[in-house]
């Protein structure tokens, strides 16, 4: 569980200084002369304490990047901003686990977060995936403090995150955004159904179709960064059949697929490759 320290701060104590260990970059670091970190493994730049502020600070007069949040009159919002920090979601973290008291809501800007049903034998599969359009966390809304899902970070980006004190606050008091988060978890319910009968009747490479634009949707970008072990946990599958799946849209030059790097080619032809549950998903997502 990440501790109760700003995320640009987790992020240059921890990852961002194993990747800078010495010298003048990390002197830079320490001093505050640097905004931002770019990392190699992912091409993300992750944002650092200072300039999480700012950027919190010159956006809190304009519109939300979350969509959840966007639907929220500008009075309720700026209501909000108290209790709204920035937070980097970084690629791998694990944000809640499997019982674990949910101690934050997370409304991510442009990453994204997958939820995964984690079974006895340690296995996984992916039941729901959260992005721009929704908020991770959703148990409180009913009620319930614990979280019965992994929720993983698949995607890195930016987000603003929640106290679950102050979410249970603001949930009580705003009609609207009750109204918003009862409509979310309704679609969400929706989609992991679609998905459970996509993942027993369509073949893998239409289903892998669907996610890789799925995901394409959710981070605004035809380029995004997706491990083969991944992959197999989100569709339930073996690895092989991931390989099998990915080759399959290569050689038909939908994708390019290397190393975990995946870059969509041809929109329109994956999406006549994808399964009909794209369109379903994506048309409640909306």
């Amino acid at each position: 569980m990440p501790d109760e320290r700003a995320a640009g701060e987790r992020v240059t104590n921890g990852r961002i200084l194993r990747l800078v260990k010495s010298g003048p970059e990390l002197r830079a670091l320490e001093s505050g002369q640097v905004d931002a970190v770019l990392d190699p493994a992912t091409g993300t730049a992750i944002l650092l304490p200072e300039a999480l502020r700012a950027l919190a600070a010159a956006g809190a007069g304009g519109p939300a990047a979350n969509s959840l949040l966007a639907t929220l009159s500008r009075e309720d919002y700026q209501s909000l901003l108290g209790e709204l920090e920035p937070a980097t979601l970084t690629l791998g973290e694990v944000l809640y686990e499997p019982g674990e008291r949910i101690r934050h809501v997370y409304f991510p800007n442009d990453g994204q977060v997958s939820l995964l049903m984690v079974m006895a034998d340690h296995k996984a599969l992916e039941v729901g995936l959260v992005g721009r359009e929704g908020m991770v966390g959703i148990p409180l809304v009913f009620g319930a403090d614990a979280s019965p899902v992994r929720a993983l970070v698949q995607g890195s980006g930016s987000a603003l995150r929640m106290k679950a004190a102050g979410f249970h606050e603001a949930f009580g008091r705003l009609p609207l955004l009750q109204r918003e988060l009862y409509r979310y978890a309704y679609a969400k319910m929706i989609q992991a159904r679609q998905t459970a009968a996509c993942n027993r009747f369509h073949p893998v490479a239409a289903r892998l179709a669907r996610w890789l634009l799925l995901t394409g949707d959710r981070v605004r970008s035809d380029q995004f960064h997706l491990t083969h072990e991944f992959l197999a946990d989100t569709l339930g599958i073996r690895r092989v059949g991931v390989t099998n799946a990915a080759s399959d849209l290569q050689r038909r030059k939908l994708i390019s697929y290397r190393r975990g790097n995946i870059r969509i080619l041809d929109r329109k032809g994956l999406r006549a490759a994808a399964c009909p549950c794209y369109e379903i998903v994506r048309n409640l997502a909306s």
